[in-house]
Order: structure tokens, then C-alpha cells, then sequence
């Protein structure tokens, strides 16, 4: 099954680290620092403020929690090899790392769907917008997403785990995917690329659509509305969703979606950071800069501290 260059590799050079270097580490660094800061404030707040007790802060809690897990799957190793003149991943924790990053991607893709409906139940259907968005039912759709990002990440990690690899085998890369591992292997890739072509259908285009169809409804209500009033706060609630969602749809589709003959190591260093490293760090800033209710929190939370000192 395996031709004779080809061996058991037990660590991967991790390439686009050429040397030490400080400056990656302290930028790395300083956005993993942010990133927990801003996302553990926010599960805080959700579960300190009764005022917060909503499906919506329900779901954005999951939401922060999934970001944090995002970070601390990639960004330690980068820190660690970032200072390091060999930067090296074992063959075990490279398959770890890539699991718990697609299973965060798939689960964050659903949750986002499940966000845009809930805004859309919220402001088109107000009336029915308990009993369609039931904790029962909430506290489902959350362990749904969750347990369907895990599943389909299962399916990739099986696939690459029996990949085959020639001499040493090297990343043009800062972390453990997907893309990177299927351009340096040297058995069949096929089964892999159509399980990631259909992921790219089923897990990331799906929830896309649903989502935009959510936000067109939305829209179209919004637009109706007599008072402007209404229409400002509708709008102020679901733009901070918005733009979460473009954010990570846009950069997740390049990363998995990038033609073969454009590409560029460095780009696709890029797009890898800003996909699943910058984006958990901007999630809380978003909603807590356009978010009056969270903004309330916040304030409350500070002015209780500082009583209390």
C-alpha cells in the first residue's frame, strides 16, 4: 500500500516559523490575552446579569466559549514554537490539534445559524418567540451544534490519520490543518478532498444560507416598521450578528476554499489567522461596542467592583 519513501512520520516541521521570533510571539501573544479577556468577560456578564438571561445571551455565551477554545488549541503551540529556532508538532498532537479545530469550526458555524434564527423569530414572529425559542429547546439546539461540529471533524481526522508521508514531513504553516497536510502527503488525498468539499456544502455553505435567509427576512420587517425608533434598535441588535457572521464565513471559505494554482503559503498563513486567531479575539468587541444591553452590563459590572474597592 505504501511505496518505500514513504515512512511513519512522528513530528511535522512547522515551516513558516524559519527561527526564533520575538515579535510573533508578543503579537500572538497579546490577541490570546484578548481574546480571553473579552470572551470570559462575556460569560461572565451572561451568567451574573439577570438582565442577560435571554436565548439570544444564551447562545452568545456558547458562542464566547467556543472562541476561547479556538485560541487555546492553536495559539499555546504558536507562542511555544514562536520562540523556538525549530518550530516541530508531534504526529499525535497535530491530529489532536486539527480535531478540536474543525469540531470548533463545524459548531461555530452552526451556532451562528442558530443565532440568525433566533433574531429572526425574535423580530418577525414576536408573539410565538417564547414558545418557539423555549430553554428545552435553546439548551438542544446548543449541544446539537456542538455535537455536529465534533462529528464531522471525527470524519476528517479518521481520513488524515491514514495519510501517508514522504521523508520529513514539512508545513508551510503556523498549526494543524487540513489544507497544509493533504499538499505534503504522498498517498491518496481523494477521500479526504471530497470529504472537505462536501464539509465546505453541508457545514460551512448550509448555515451560510440559512443565515442570510434569517437576515432577508429580518430586513424586509425591519423596513416595515412605522417608527424609527424600532427600526434603529432592530438594526443596532442584529448588525453586531452580522458582521460576526461575515467575518467568519468569509475568512473560514478561503481557508478551506482556496484554488490549488493560487496558492501562496503566506496568504494562506493569513487567512488561517485571522479565520480562527483574530476573529474569537473581535467577537466580544463586537457585540459589547453594539450592544446597548451588554454595554449596560458592562458598566454595572464596573461600578460594582469599583463600590466594592
Amino acid at each position: 500500500m505504501a511505496g518505500e519513501n514513504q515512512t511513519q512520520v512522528t513530528e511535522f516541521l512547522l515551516l513558516t516559523f524559519s527561527r526564533g521570533q520575538p515579535f510573533l510571539f508578543a503579537l500572538f501573544l497579546a490577541i490570546y490575552l484578548a481574546t480571553l479577556l473579552g470572551n470570559a468577560a462575556i460569560l461572565a456578564l451572561v451568567s451574573l446579569d439577570p438582565r442577560l438571561r435571554s436565548p439570544m445571551y444564551f447562545f452568545l455565551s456558547h458562542l464566547s466559549c467556543l472562541d476561547i477554545c479556538y485560541s487555546s488549541v492553536t495559539v499555546p503551540k504558536v507562542l511555544a514554537n514562536a520562540l523556538r529556532p525549530r518550530a516541530t508538532i508531534s504526529y499525535g498532537g497535530c491530529l489532536a490539534q486539527m480535531f478540536f479545530l474543525m469540531g470548533c469550526a463545524g459548531a461555530e458555524c452552526a451556532l451562528l445559524a442558530v443565532m440568525a434564527y433566533d433574531r429572526y423569530v425574535a423580530i418577525c414572529q414576536p408573539l410565538r418567540y417564547a414558545q418557539a425559542m423555549g430553554w428545552g429547546l435553546c439548551a438542544a439546539a446548543a449541544a446539537g451544534c456542538w455535537l455536529w461540529g465534533m462529528l464531522d471533524s471525527a470524519v476528517h481526522t479518521l481520513l488524515a490519520s491514514r495519510l501517508s508521508f514522504c521523508g520529513t514531513a514539512r508545513l508551510q504553516h503556523i498549526f494543524c490543518d487540513v489544507p497544509p497536510l493533504l499538499r505534503v502527503a504522498c498517498s491518496d488525498t481523494r477521500p479526504s478532498e471530497v470529504a472537505l468539499h462536501a464539509a465546505s456544502i453541508f457545514v460551512g455553505l448550509s448555515p451560510f444560507l440559512l443565515v442570510i435567509g434569517s437576515y432577508l427576512r429580518i430586513l424586509a420587517t425591519i423596513l416595515g416598521m412605522p417608527v424609527a425608533t424600532s427600526r434603529h434598535k432592530a438594526f443596532s441588535t442584529c448588525s453586531a450578528h452580522l458582521l460576526v457572521v461575515t467575518l467568519y464565513f468569509v475568512t473560514a471559505n478561503l481557508n478551506y476554499n482556496r484554488p490549488s494554482a493560487g496558492y501562496s503559503p503566506a496568504a494562506d498563513t493569513l487567512v488561517s489567522a485571522l479565520y480562527c486567531i483574530v476573529t474569537p479575539m473581535l467577537n466580544p468587541l463586537i457585540y459589547s461596542l453594539r450592544n446597548q444591553e451588554v454595554r449596560g452590563a458592562l458598566r454595572k459590572a464596573v461600578r460594582g467592583w469599583g463600590g466594592r474597592g
